[in-house]
């Protein structure tokens, strides 16, 4: 299993001494970095992705039972959110909760919630309702579309690690697992943390591909990125599973755990910036990380910015309030944030979020601009 803390050795392709790694200043976040809120929503947000014309897009969560969930669109310059399409609610009485966001080539956008897939063309004159893309996909959480058109997704707090992928046609297949934190109900370990919610089961969070083509999965539970091996031709390369019998037979081996450091506990949402180097929302500390990449290899793993504590030694007054998902749009850095009330963020009533008549959801930037652009997406092949 490859360690995020390698030697000094290894550092010294980036240009990094052991000591730099180990007090956590990345040579990848400007000095001094700090992040501040570009909007508060009414409702709840969770997902976070970005198109090529500068845009942000969220969608809201949780309205009242039987209402439809916003699509919202802004941008840096402009950040009064705009409706541009709804999900549907699930019944009449239901209440739909989206969570991941993506952008497709041809400029829709996908989002996961429940067990299906919506796509919608974003329309900010008629909004339009989004329609199934795909079902069958219990738990979908985060969204990624690999360099043939394909999208893939993790099964969230069902906790069994399943990623499926979604081909072109819209056919769902359960490409591999990661391995869950227990293999049976007797048997394997869960990772206990803080009050409340004191079991983290979700191994397959947010998803990113290279642009070779190889896939990265965040495992929340473990502080861990997954990395998945592919040919040129999209095919998962093999000898990358069926390592242990009591797991199913697609459940990937441990050497395909590409970093795991306690600095990424709660690892959520994933973004690549053009070098390579991953970008990590760690909900559970409300913090965010960068694992510093070179060639594909993870070389350190940096704390870029956490909450400082107040009085009470709490982080959960802000500026960050259970960051969700990172988008890197340009040089800007932002994220989502969904006041979960876990871990760091819990109670969720002392920053901008949660209280009484508060706002419910934030989207943050991180100022000042990074040194490295964002990939743009989705990744498009060779």
């Amino acid at each position: 299993m490859m360690k995020s803390y390698i030697a000094a050795a290894s550092l010294a392709l980036l240009g990094l001494g052991a000591a730099q790694a180990d007090e956590g200043n990345s040579p990848l976040a400007p000095a001094g970095a700090n992040f501040t809120t570009l909007v508060t929503t009414a409702l709840a947000i969770e997902g976070l992705t970005g198109d090529a014309l500068g845009n942000l897009y969220t969608t809201g969560r949780q309205p009242p039972a039987g209402q439809s969930c916003p699509v919202f669109r802004l941008s840096l310059s402009s950040v009064s959110p705009v409706i541009v399409g709804r999900v549907p609610a699930p019944s009449p009485i239901g209440q739909c909760s989206p969570n991941g966001i993506a952008v497709g080539s041809n400029g829709a956008l996908f989002i996961s919630e429940a067990d299906k897939i919506y796509t919608v063309v974003p329309n900010a004159t008629t909004p339009a309702l989004a329609t199934v893309y795909a079902s069958g996909v219990p738990g979908t959480n985060g969204l990624a579309f690999d360099r043939h058109g394909n999208l893939w997704t993790g099964d969230g707090v069902t906790g069994l690690g399943r990623i499926w992928k979604i081909t072109t046609g819209g056919v769902v297949s359960e490409a591999l697992r990661v391995p869950p934190m227990a293999n049976s109900v007797a048997v394997g370990r869960s990772a206990v943390t803080l009050p409340p919610n004191t079991a983290q089961p979700l191994v397959a969070n947010g998803i990113a591909f290279e642009t070779d083509g190889d896939m990265l999965v965040a495992d929340t539970a473990r502080g861990a990125i997954w990395r998945v091996k592919f040919d040129r031709h999209g095919n998962m390369e093999a000898n990358q599973t069926s390592c242990d019998t009591t797991f199913t037979a697609n459940t990937l081996c441990w050497n395909n755990v590409w970093v795991e450091h306690p600095v990424l506990e709660g690892a959520d949402g994933i973004a690549l910036d053009r070098a390579g180097n991953v970008w990590v929302a760690a909900n559970e500390r409300n913090a965010i990380a960068v694992v510093a990449s070179h060639e594909g290899r993870a070389q350190a793993v940096f704390e870029v910015f956490r909450n400082p504590p107040a009085a009470t030694n709490l982080r959960n007054a802000g500026p960050l309030e259970f960051p969700t998902s990172p988008f890197l749009l340009g040089h800007k850095l932002c994220t989502a944030n969904s006041d979960g009330n876990r871990r760091d963020n819990s109670p969720n009533t002392a920053g901008e979020l949660g209280g009484a008549g508060a706002p419910k959801g934030k989207i943050s930037c991180m100022d000042p601009p990074l040194s490295i652009p964002g990939l743009p997406l989705p990744v498009s092949a060779h």
